[in-house]
């Protein structure tokens, strides 16, 4: 007798909570962990960066609640204690800067929020790491057809403009290049969030919209600018796409 295995779709919607993340991320990952990892919360390992002080941000949780281990950066802030290093990331250290910190070659949880170049970022990362759950933030201004990204600035920096980091279709595409899936995005439309490929098939995984951008896109919530964003970019700069920009 054969019996098929029933996947039941999970609806992340209502498992948003707030506890130290900006917004409800702390509860989708809670949920994510529990799928994941069954309970199994011991010796992981987490990196941030873009954390300001470390008091408001998307892995203060597994530090604080899960006794997890792990590093955060950020290019103003500095807090040994919680291991909080100052350092003002590019494409070009940041790998370098994961080796000066004894980063393990695989990471649970990789939460990434530096206001710019966070695309080529999480480009030199996923070349030389892997890990379970991924969050980042993405330009919810561009809409879900929309392959957009800035151009790289080594020096560059958030201007409180709606110019930086990159479109949720353009962040996709460079995470399926890599082996992850997209599950979903935050109500506000700041952060999404993707899970490796081989976890989702080892633990028979599926959410609602699962890969699908314009299912679980989110458009911008969080200010007056366009499309809901931050205002528009003073200097109407240009972006390029996926194709132009994964070689960069």
């Amino acid at each position: 007798m054969c019996y098929s295995i029933i996947t039941r779709v999970m609806e992340l919607d209502s498992f948003e909570k707030r506890i130290f993340s900006q917004n409800g991320e702390d509860g989708i990952t809670m949920k994510l962990l529990e799928l994941i990892y069954n309970g199994d919360n011991n010796a992981k390992y987490y990196v941030e960066f873009g954390v300001q002080c470390g008091i408001e941000c998307n892995t203060r949780i597994l530090r604080d609640n899960y006794k997890w281990s792990g590093l955060q950066m950020d290019g103003g802030n500095q807090n040994l204690t919680i291991n909080l290093r100052r350092e003002f990331i590019t494409k070009e250290n940041v790998v370098d800067l994961f080796r000066k910190y004894n980063v393990p070659n695989h990471i649970n949880v990789l939460s990434i929020d530096i206001d710019f170049n966070d695309f080529y970022c999480l480009k030199e990362i996923l070349k030389n790491y892997t890990c379970d759950i991924l969050i980042c933030e993405y330009n919810a201004t561009h809409r879900p057809n929309e392959d957009k990204i800035i151009i790289y600035d080594k020096n560059g920096r958030w201007d409180g403009s709606n110019y930086f980091g990159a479109s949720l279709l353009s962040f996709t595409k460079l995470c399926e290049k890599y082996g992850y899936s997209l599950v979903y995005c935050n109500k506000n439309g700041v952060n999404c969030f993707f899970i490796r490929n081989d976890i989702i098939k080892n633990k028979n995984l599926d959410f609602k919209g699962m890969g699908d951008i314009t299912q679980i896109y989110r458009p911008a919530d969080y200010s007056s600018g366009p499309n809901g964003g931050h205002p528009a970019d003073p200097k109407n700069r240009k972006y390029v796409t996926f194709d132009e920009a994964i070689d960069v």
